[in-house]
């Protein structure tokens, strides 16, 4: 595991925007955007003072297939300014008077661009955050203000019938054939951005332990990633509050400011008494990854996260790289996935979040496990006597979205384990995963890594395949390809319900 990677953001993002996405524009962003394309599409390089000097060889051609240079630097996120006045009715006068709305001059929008390493408390009112949005603007909002208006992503429907003792998470089950480097994209389920389970109180534990432990391997956050932290912040919390109101609330009084109240561990937050990471790392058991946008070239980078779920890397080991030097090990990202991955970032709506899932098979249930490990030495050789009890499958759920006001990315993922022995009730899961074990693409299933528990694995998948197939489940003459019900199984919501006893 190298990046945010392929138990991560590694095959997340390639999809080509439909014509709708240029509506999504302001008038200086659909100039350049359409510019952009024009000169694209007769396969043109895009001069800039970076671009180096063309070959000496004119008749020699690019090939084809091999995308042309983009200078992402004029190339900015939709802008969120049309939303600022549909927030403004539960502000008082003077805040709803410093919020301008309209569009903004695109020459004095470009040359107000926020620096990369600035707090935006030390900017001046008429910098521009890269979704149009000016820092005056910013202040004037205030402290959680309706990020769902901000963002056009509503807030979920509350979850009434939802017991955290009993509850366990959806079985995600990612698995496709053909199995190769591509993606598996689909439109995030707004209900269930974050997902909680039974398991709440003794991950919140391990994931605090992990920190006092680990420290900056886990969490780390770099200058100008200010705003960024605390609108996640916000936003996660306005979510278990919208979804699970019997166990999350705020309040806000004049000693204290806002306070988050949590009823299953029976604590209560002062927010302004911490860095918003911490926040989440004391009430959420899932992880964030903050990438910003550098004005000097327009990519994105790692600037601040909190990641107590990554096997093979940490936070320290990617913290300031750019997108393609994070994914830089990962098989074919640069011949297949680099130009999408840096196209899809700058386009990204903020009302348009995606989800993924990756997957593995592990011995027991590691869940961070950095370079050196000792759990890693599972994974240099097959123990003859290995247990089928001890071989997990572990998904790593994932979602990638776009903040209206700072206009960052996130990335977000929990990790999710699953006994292995859990897939000889879950029609047509025993076939799918011996077909890609057996078959799968050599450099990827070698960088999936799961050789040390394949001697234990297929024999028993293969039974329950046959199996499956004996008991009518799965038809005789079924080919092996990805589920219509995927990232799921048939039937698999009746069991899940089964399980927590509804």
């Amino acid at each position: 595991m190298a990046g945010l990677g392929d138990y991560h953001m590694y095959a997340v993002v390639a999809i080509v925007l439909t014509a709708g996405f240029v509506l999504l524009l302001s008038k200086h962003q659909r100039e350049n955007f359409l510019s952009y394309v024009h000169t694209s599409s007769r396969g043109r390089r895009i001069s800039t003072s970076k671009t180096p000097p063309r070959s000496l060889s004119p008749e020699k051609k690019v090939p084809s297939d091999v995308p042309p240079p983009v200078d992402y630097k004029d190339i900015f996120p939709p802008s969120t300014r049309e939303t600022l006045t549909r927030t403004s009715e539960p502000l008082s006068v003077s805040q709803r008077e410093r919020l301008e709305g309209g569009e903004i001059d695109s020459i004095v929008f470009k040359k107000s661009v926020i620096p990369f390493t600035a707090n935006y408390r030390e900017c001046g009112p008429s910098t521009y955050t890269p979704t149009e949005v000016s820092i005056e603007e910013v202040k004037a909002l205030g402290d959680f203000p309706n990020y769902a208006e901000l963002s056009g992503v509503p807030l979920p429907e509350a979850y009434e019938e939802f017991k955290i003792e009993t509850a366990i998470a959806r079985p995600y089950r990612p698995l496709r054939w053909t199995y190769h480097q591509t993606m598996s994209l689909t439109k995030m389920e707004n209900d269930w951005w974050l997902e909680l389970d039974r398991n709440y109180k003794s991950r919140i534990t391990e994931r605090q332990q992990l920190f006092v432990k680990y420290g900056k391997m886990v969490l780390d956050y770099l200058p100008g990633s200010e705003l960024a932290s605390k609108e996640l912040m916000e936003m996660v919390l306005q979510f278990l509050c919208a979804r699970y109101p019997q166990y999350f609330s705020i309040s806000k009084s004049a000693g204290e400011g806002y306070v988050f109240h949590n009823a299953i561990l029976d604590t209560k937050t002062v927010i302004n008494s911490m860095h918003p990471l911490h926040v989440l790392l004391h009430n959420v058991p899932e992880d964030f990854a903050i990438m910003l946008r550098n004005p000097e070239d327009g990519f994105y980078y790692f600037r601040a996260g909190l990641l107590c779920s990554a096997l093979g890397w940490n936070v320290s080991t990617k913290i300031g790289l750019q997108l393609k030097q994070i994914h830089a090990p990962i098989p074919d990202y640069k011949e297949k996935m680099e130009f999408s991955m840096d196209r899809y970032f700058s386009k990204l709506p903020t009302s348009r979040p995606i989800q993924r899932g990756s997957w593995g098979l592990e011995v027991d249930k590691p869940l961070f496990m950095p370079p050196g490990d000792p759990h890693e030495r599972y994974r240099d050789l097959q123990t003859p006597d290995l247990p089928l009890s001890r071989v997990h499958l572990r998904v790593d759920w994932q979602t990638l979205r776009r903040l209206p006001l700072s206009g960052s990315i996130i990335f977000n993922f929990k990790a999710l384990f699953t006994p292995v022995e859990e897939f000889r009730h879950e029609p047509y899961i025993p076939a799918l995963l011996s077909k890609i074990l057996k078959e799968g693409k050599e450099n990827l299933m070698e960088y999936k890594s799961t050789w040390h528990v394949e001697h234990v694995v297929l024999p028993r998948l293969e039974e329950w395949k046959k199996e499956q197939v004996d008991k009518g489940l799965v038809a005789k003459n079924w080919e092996v390809r990805t589920l219509d019900e995927s990232p799921w199984f048939p039937g698999w919501e009746e069991q899940w319900h089964r399980r927590q006893g509804f």
